[in-house]
C-alpha cells in the first residue's frame, strides 16, 4: 500500500520550482537595469575606453611573453628579449596615450596638416633609406630598435582628412568636392605603400579613406565605385607578384597549395586553433610556438591565444573589439565637434577593421594580409601609435557635452589632477563671416 503525499506536499514542491524561472527572470531584470543605468551615466564612454585600453594592453603583453619565450630563446639565448623589446616601447607609448589625452582637439586638428606632411616626407625617405624586412622595404633602423613610419600615417591621414572634409560638408554631396583632395592624396599615400611594397597598410589605409568618406557624408555611389576601384587593383597586386598570388591560391585551394610554402603559416594556424578546445591547452602550454608556426608573436598570436587559452580566451578578445566598436560610435555620436566625430568613427573603423582581417585570416575566412592585432601582436611602432589612438578616444569622450558638465560639476579625480588633464572645454562652433556689404569702407 503506497503511503500518500501529505496534502499540501505537491503543491510545496511546484512552489519552489516554480519560483526559480521567476527569481532567474527578476535577477536578469534587475542585472540589465543596472547596466542601463550605468551605460547613462555622463563619464561611462571614458571608462569604457580606459578599460579596453588598460585589458588589451596587459593581455597583449602577457600573450607576447608567452608566444616569443621559444622564438627568443633559440634566437638570443633569452626567453624574454622580444617581451622586453614590447614593454620599453610602452613608455613612449604611454607617454603618447598622454599626449592623445591631454591635448586639446582644436590644437590637434591645427597640427593634421604638419603631420601629414611629416608622414609623406617619411614614406619617401624610407624608400631610400629604411632597411628591408621580408621583402619590404619599410623600416627605419635606430640601433637594435626599428621604426615604420607607415603606422603614423593612418592617424595623420585620419586628423587631415577629417579636417579637410568637415570644412566641405555643405558641398559633401557633389563628387567634385568629396573627391578632392582627399582622394588624391590618399592615392599618392598608396603608390608610396606600394612601391615599399607593405600591402597589409595599403589595405589598412584604403579603409581609413573610405571610412573618411562614409562618416564625412559622401554619395554612397562615390563610395561603392571607390571600393570596386580598390579591389580591382588588390587583384593586379596580387597577380602581378608571385607571393601575393601564392597566398591567394593557398587560400582558394588549400588541398592543392604547397603545405610547405605558401600554406604553412595558415594550416598550422588552423591547427592551433583546433587543439585550443574550450579551456585551451594552458597559458605557455601551446606547442605552436616550437618552430611549428612561424610569427607565432606576431601577425598570428590569435592561433597562440587560442590554442593556449581555448575558446573562452578568443571570446575575451572579441568581446573587447566589440566592446572598443561600440564605445567608440558612442563616443562619436555623442560628440558636438563635428571635426572630432568623425576622428572618432574613423579611428574605430580602422582598429576593429584591423582586428577583423587579422583575425579572418587566422582563422581561414581571409586571404593572409599581414596586419597586426592591435595592442596584442608584438610590434613597437603599431603598440605606440596605437596608444596614441586610445588617447585621442579617451580624450573626445573627455568632451562628451555630459561628461563635461560633470567634470565641471564634481571636479576631476585625483590621477587625472596628478597627470595634469585640463578641464575639457565645450566646442564652440566657429562664427562665419559675413560677406563685405557693397558701399562699405572696410
Amino acid at each position: 500500500m503506497s503511503v500518500p503525499w501529505p496534502r499540501g506536499g505537491s503543491r510545496t514542491r511546484r512552489g519552489r520550482a516554480g519560483t526559480r524561472p521567476h527569481g532567474l527572470r527578476l535577477a536578469v531584470g534587475r542585472t540589465v537595469i543596472a547596466l542601463g543605468q550605468w551605460l547613462r551615466r555622463p563619464l561611462t564612454s571614458l571608462h569604457l575606453v580606459l578599460g579596453v585600453f588598460g585589458l588589451l594592453t596587459l593581455f597583449g603583453l602577457v600573450m607576447v611573453l608567452s608566444a616569443s619565450s621559444v622564438e627568443s630563446l633559440t634566437a638570443g639565448g633569452s626567453s624574454y628579449s622580444v617581451f622586453t623589446r614590447q614593454l620599453m616601447f610602452c613608455v613612449p607609448g604611454l607617454l603618447m596615450f598622454w599626449l592623445g589625452l591631454r591635448i586639446s582637439p582644436r590644437r590637434l586638428r591645427s597640427l593634421a596638416p604638419a603631420a601629414l606632411v611629416v608622414g609623406v616626407l617619411s614614406l619617401v625617405a624610407v624608400l631610400f633609406l629604411g632597411e628591408t624586412r621580408n621583402g619590404s622595404r619599410a623600416w627605419f633602423a635606430v640601433g637594435s630598435f626599428s621604426v615604420q613610419p607607415s603606422e603614423a600615417v593612418k592617424v595623420a591621414l585620419t586628423m587631415w582628412g577629417a579636417h579637410v572634409l568637415v570644412a566641405r560638408v555643405a558641398v559633401m554631396h557633389r563628387w567634385k568636392y568629396a573627391l578632392s583632395p582627399v582622394v588624391p592624396v590618399t592615392a599618392v599615400l598608396l603608390t608610396l605603400l606600394v612601391l615599399q611594397p607593405d600591402l597589409g597598410m595599403t589595405i589598412s589605409l584604403g579603409i581609413v579613406l573610405i571610412a573618411l568618406l562614409f562618416f564625412g557624408g559622401a554619395p554612397m555611389r562615390l563610395i561603392l565605385t571607390l571600393s570596386g576601384g580598390a579591389l580591382a587593383g588588390a587583384v593586379v597586386l596580387a597577380l602581378t607578384a608571385e607571393y601575393r598570388m601564392s597566398r591567394i591560391t593557398a587560400f582558394l585551394s588549400p588541398e592543392s597549395a604547397d603545405p610547405q610554402e605558401a600554406g604553412f603559416q595558415a594550416r598550422q594556424a588552423l591547427y592551433s586553433l583546433a587543439d585550443g578546445g574550450l579551456f585551451g591547452q594552458g597559458l605557455g602550454q601551446g606547442r605552436a610556438k616550437w618552430s611549428y608556426l612561424p610569427n607565432a608573436h606576431n601577425d598570428f598570436i590569435f592561433a597562440i591565444v587560442t590554442e593556449e587559452l581555448g575558446f573562452l580566451g578568443a571570446f575575451a578578445v572579441l568581446a573587447l573589439f566589440a566592446t572598443l566598436a561600440y564605445t567608440g560610435f558612442r563616443i562619436a555620436a555623442r560628440s558636438n565637434d563635428p571635426w572630432l566625430r568623425l576622428v572618432v568613427a574613423t579611428s574605430t573603423t580602422w582598429l576593429v577593421a584591423q582586428a577583423a582581417i587579422n583575425i579572418g585570416y587566422v582563422v581561414g575566412l581571409l586571404p593572409v594580409t599581414g596586419l597586426q592585432l592591435p595592442l596584442i601582436s608584438s610590434g613597437g611602432t603599431s603598440l605606440v601609435v596605437t596608444m596614441f589612438v586610445f588617447g585621442v578616444l579617451a580624450n573626445a569622450a573627455r568632451h562628451e557635452p555630459e561628461a563635461i558638465a560633470a567634470l565641471k560639476q564634481h571636479g576631476q579625480g585625483r590621477l587625472a589632477r596628478f597627470v595634469g588633464l585640463p578641464l575639457p572645454q565645450p566646442y564652440r562652433a566657429p562664427v562665419a563671416r559675413s560677406a563685405p556689404q557693397r558701399g562699405r569702407v572696410r
